[in-house]
C-alpha cells in the first residue's frame, strides 16, 4: 500500500481491527448482534461500512455520491441477503443468497470495478472495506460454522502450511520451468524488507483470499459435494480468478499454476480447518515468488 497519509492510517488500524476482532472474538461479537434488534443488526450497524470510504474520499478531496451509495448498500444487502439465508437454511448446507454474495464479493475485488474509488495507492482500503462486510454478514448474520477464522496462535498452523508449501514447491518449480512461467533471478532482501513484504502479502493477500476462497467458497461447496470435489472446485475457482493477472488477455499459465495451488491451499485449510494455516502456506509462495521469480 502506498501514499499512506495519517487519515489512511487511522482508517486502516479501523478496518483491521473490525478483522481481529472477528479473528479473536467470533463467538462474542455474533451473540452481541444477535441481541440487537433487526434494524440495528441490519440497517444501522452494515452502514457503517461506508465509513472508511467517506473518510478517505473527504481527505483526499475525491468523494463522489455513487461511491458512497454503493459503499453503504453492499453491506447492508449483503446482511440482509444472509439474515434471509440464515433462516431459510438453518442446517447450512448452502443457499442460493450464500452465492449470490459470494459472486458479488469475488466480482468486486477480483474485477477490480471498485478500484477507482480510492486514490490511488490506497485501493487495498477498499478490499478492507469488503472483507469486514463479508465477516460480519457471514460470521454475524449467517453464523456460518466451520470457517476456521480464527487467529489464536497454534503451533499446527505453521507446521501444516509449511508442509503444504514443501509438498507444492517442486511441482511449481518443475511445472513453471517447463511452461516458460517462472525465470529464477537473484534480489536478496534486507531483513527488515522481508518481514515487512511478508507481513504486507499476509494481510492484504492470502487472509483475505484464503478467507474468500476456503472458509466460505470451499467451506460450503463441502457441504453439497464432498471434500474432494470441494477441493478440486474451489481451487480452480481460485485459479480462474488469476485469469488477468499480469496479462492483458486469458493467461492461461498463471490460472493453471494458481490452480495447483489452490489444491495446497486447501489441504491446509481443510487438515484443521483454520485460516491460518493455509494463508501461512499462501504468503511463503507469493513472498518467495516476490523476491526470487
Amino acid at each position: 500500500m502506498q501514499g499512506l497519509t495519517s487519515t489512511a492510517i487511522t482508517v486502516l488500524v479501523a478496518e483491521l481491527s473490525v478483522a481481529a476482532g472477528f479473528g479473536f472474538a467470533p463467538d462474542r461479537i455474533a451473540r452481541a448482534v444477535r441481541s440487537w434488534r433487526e434494524p440495528v443488526r441490519i440497517l444501522l450497524l452494515p452502514s457503517l461500512g461506508v465509513l472508511p470510504y467517506v473518510v478517505v474520499a473527504a481527505a483526499h478531496q475525491t468523494f463522489r455520491w455513487n461511491w458512497c451509495a454503493l459503499y453503504a448498500a453492499l453491506p447492508i444487502g449483503a446482511a440482509w441477503l444472509l439474515e434471509q439465508a440464515a433462516a431459510a437454511d438453518p442446517e447450512q448446507r448452502g443457499n442460493w443468497r450464500d452465492a449470490l454474495i459470494l459472486l458479488m464479493l469475488g466480482l468486486a475485488v477480483d474485477l477490480r470495478r471498485l478500484d477507482s474509488a480510492w486514490p490511488r495507492g490506497l485501493e487495498p482500503l477498499g478490499k478492507l472495506l469488503l472483507v469486514d462486510a463479508g465477516l460480519y454478514g457471514f460470521l454475524a448474520i449467517r453464523r456460518l460454522d466451520g470457517t476456521g477464522f480464527d487467529f489464536h496462535p497454534h503451533w499446527n498452523d505453521w507446521k501444516t502450511g509449511l508442509r503444504e508449501l514443501a509438498f507444492f514447491t517442486p511441482v511449481v518449480l518443475l511445472l513453471g520451468l517447463a511452461l516458460g512461467f517462472i525465470h529464477p533471478h537473484s534480489n536478496l532482501p534486507s531483513v527488515s524488507d522481508a518481514a515487512l513484504r511478508w507481513t504486507a502479502i499476509f494481510l492484504f493477500v492470502a487472509v483475505p483470499e484464503e478467507l474468500f476462497f476456503r472458509s466460505w467458497v470451499q467451506n460450503l461447496l463441502e457441504r453439497r459435494v464432498g471434500r474432494r470435489a470441494a477441493l478440486v472446485i474451489a481451487s480452480v475457482l481460485f485459479g480462474l480468478s488469476h485469469f488477468n493477472k499480469r496479462s492483458a488477455h486469458f493467461n492461461w499459465r498463471y490460472v493453471l499454476l494458481a490452480t495447483i495451488a489452490g489444491v495446497f491451499y486447501g489441504r491446509a485449510w481443510r487438515e484443521g480447518r483454520r485460516v491460518p494455516a493455509s494463508a501461512i502456506t499462501h504468503t511463503c509462495v507469493d513472498w518467495i515468488w516476490s523476491w526470487w521469480f
